[in-house]
């Protein structure tokens, strides 16, 4: 009798011991905050449980030259983030190291709208963390920090709903909702619902990007025709093959594979003396790690800085770029399976592999003098990352675990192939994926694979059943991070403007499902939709494609723009530019082959003369010496274009081709080919004005 008496009382202080939420957040990304801080506003109790001291995830952690795509289509709190970036940096004290004026709207563009819904999109790391603090604080939500799941037991499940999840240090979180806001997925992965890691092939959902892409190059983050060895003694196999290359075979075209797009650290960089640290050697420094670059630089490459993107006060966020940079390219395929132990390893391989590499440039004798003097000019900031020895605290998790969940999103749905249901949100920015992997070609050349970079044509909507698993796997378990999209799709849906867009639409979700006693996959779309659209979610787009692109009917005289040219040979189409007309740009992807040729044509009603313009984004990196023909009556004039050649201001960037005479009914040609190239040949538009 005294036990039986004995066991309710034991089963209440088991439930006293775990604390006790409506919707319980694990994860401390920029998700895991604005999921946190919907589920306070619609009156939930909530937690954050995050393994993360810091908060805030990548936002925090050195991206702070935001991948915004369209930012007409970022609303509610996520707006509200960059709208809150924007307030600090109003004020005169944000402009320490720098004159407010002088750093002005550089890079992607400052305001967005005017009034209360101004927004700045490049920020500095500590800016970042501290709104996420803000929101924090002002929202009364409970945080717990380096609170690390126990993956093998730490999720109890009564039938296809979780009750309690617990940590490695034994607390107990109970919810009547979860939310898994993590880049791993590690909370859906450990509550047993279904996911993949990897490349899907394309039959798998149809998807003409999936899979190993052999062949493909996109971004030029490739060794293009530079036709480089991989051996240590150039040219003989039997040498050994230097470090950061894979002697396995890359797999054949379209197949799928278990490998994970290249991770780096957001570098903040700066160059300023007052507040610069100089790059020092880290321990465990191996300049053989960087031969593959010396051998880049031999062959006349120079885009060492081309992403040292400026953020303000004189400071950067540092970005991969080229075909040896600051991505480990193979060296994380493990990643998003791996324990907690492993896991430190790979970050700490990363931070000595990114290190070693700005030490090798600013150090090493046999670097190019332009480069390393460049180079010894930055440092890290005093100001940043404090309590890390100035180095970011995140890792930049590209891809992960993805769920396999009530819906899956694909390139068909990003290319509007076919529409998407129930929309939570929207995306916009271009697809991209990394590289993969770094191989050995049949001809005996270094290559990299894997790099995706095509545009989506404009916003796309995200289904609601991609934040929530198949049904009877997770009643109360929804997943905005590692959500549910094929390895293609998440190369555009990964922005951390997303990213905050789909926790707040799941916290959503989670606080009705709660309300109305249902599994989440049963929440009513309509109504569900409603609330998002109250709370200032972007559902649905109807307007220009692009924030930078130009309508080619508001320019004067006749336009044809680069989707309308006739084109031969191999063109990559792109929208990274800070201005284009339409919906993007053709280019040639550096091929130096002749073989890419673009035509332009225009048929002139009215007689007489026009004057002529052809438009391309300018970069270092353009032909100096574009091939062009204009056909006029008089025959036809051959010229050489410098694509370098700045755009005024943030621009579309016009050439003046001249002044031609034609005869009513006539029709004008322009043509541009990379025949003898000696960089990248871009189109964007022809225009005819008459004078």
């Amino acid at each position: 009798m005294k036990l039986a008496r004995l066991l309710p009382a034991i089963v209440l202080a088991c439930h006293a011991a775990a604390q006790d939420h409506d919707i319980v957040v694990y994860g401390g990304t920029a998700s895991a905050v604005i999921a946190a801080v919907q589920a306070k506003k619609m009156g939930k109790s909530v937690i954050v449980v995050s393994p993360d001291k810091h908060l805030g995830g990548l936002s925090s952690g050195g991206l702070g030259f935001t991948d915004t795509g369209n930012k007409a289509t970022i609303g509610g709190l996520s707006r509200e983030f960059y709208h809150r970036v924007w307030q600090h940096y109003e004020k005169p004290e944000a402009w320490v190291q720098q004159k407010k004026s002088e750093y002005g709207g550089k890079g992607q563009g400052t305001p967005a709208v005017d009034g209360e819904n101004r927004t700045m999109w490049i920020f500095e790391p500590h800016v970042a963390e501290q709104v996420f603090e803000d929101f924090v604080k002002e929202h009364g939500i409970e945080v717990v920090r380096g609170e690390w799941l126990d993956r093998a037991k730490g999720v109890k499940k009564t039938g296809d709903r979780i009750e309690t999840i617990t940590t490695l240090s034994g607390k107990t979180f109970a919810g009547r909702m979860f939310i898994d806001a993590t880049y791993e997925g590690d909370l859906m992965a450990a509550a047993g619902v279904d996911y993949h890691v990897g490349r899907e092939a394309q039959s798998v959902y149809g998807e003409k990007w999936a899979g190993v892409q052999v062949g493909v190059l996109h971004h030029g983050h490739h060794f293009g025709k530079m036709n480089i060895s991989p051996y240590i003694v150039p040219g003989d196999p039997k040498s050994g093959v230097l470090p950061h290359i894979s002697t396995e075979p890359p797999g054949e075209f379209g197949a799928g594979d278990m490998k994970v797009q290249a991770y780096c650290f957001r570098m903040c960089l700066t160059d300023d003396p007052s507040n610069r640290i100089p790059i020092e050697k880290p321990a465990g420094y191996d300049s053989n790690r960087y031969e593959l670059l010396l051998r880049v630089f031999e062959k006349g490459w120079r885009e060492t800085f081309h992403k040292f993107d400026p953020i303000p006060n004189h400071k950067t966020d540092t970005n991969n770029h080229g075909p040896f940079s600051t991505d480990n390219i193979g060296a994380n395929w493990d990643y998003p399976e791996a324990s907690y132990e492993r896991r430190r390893e790979i970050i700490a391989d990363h931070e000595r592999y990114q290190k070693g590499w700005l030490y090798f440039i600013a150090n090493d004798p046999r670097v190019p003098k332009d480069v390393q003097e460049q180079m010894q000019k930055w440092g890290l900031p005093k100001d940043e990352f404090k309590d890390n020895g100035n180095w970011s605290h995140q890792l930049y998790i590209r891809e992960a675990r993805r769920m396999i969940g009530s819906y899956v999103m694909t390139e068909n749905e990003l290319l509007k192939k076919r529409p998407t249901p129930d929309s939570v949100g929207m995306g916009s920015y271009g697809i991209d994926s990394h590289n993969i992997q770094r191989y050995i070609t049949p001809e005996g050349h270094v290559q990299n694979e894997g790099d995706i970079g095509t545009s989506t044509k404009g916003p796309y909507e995200i289904a609601y059943g991609s934040l929530v698993p198949k049904k009877g796997q997770g009643a109360n378990l929804l997943v905005p991070v590692a959500c549910s999209a094929s390895h293609i799709a998440y190369g555009s849906i990964r922005m951390e403007p997303v990213f905050m867009i789909l926790g707040q639409s799941a916290a959503t979700a989670a606080a009705m499902a709660m309300d109305a006693g249902i599994a989440v996959q049963d929440v009513p779309y309509e109504k569900l939709r409603a609330v998002l659209l109250k709370d200032g979610q972007v559902l649905h787009y109807d307007g220009p494609k692009t924030s930078r692109g130009v309508d080619p009917k508001s320019i004067k005289g006749i336009v044809v723009d680069d989707a309308d040219a006739k084109k031969t040979g191999e063109w990559k189409e792109s929208a990274a530019a800070k201005a284009f007309i339409g919906d993007g740009y053709s280019h040639d992807e550096n091929a130096k082959d002749g073989k890419a040729r673009a035509l332009f044509a225009a048929k002139l009603d009215k007689g007489g003369e026009y004057r002529i313009f052809f438009a391309a984004p300018h970069n270092n990196n353009r032909a100096t010496n574009a091939l062009m023909e204009i056909h006029h009556m008089g025959g036809v004039q051959r010229m050489k274009l410098d694509l370098r050649a700045p755009s005024p201001g943030d621009g579309v960037c016009w050439h003046d081709l001249g002044t031609y005479e034609y005869a009513p009914g006539d029709t004008s040609e322009v043509i541009i080919s990379n025949k003898d190239a000696d960089g990248y040949v871009v189109v964007d538009a022809v225009r005819w004005v008459a004078e």
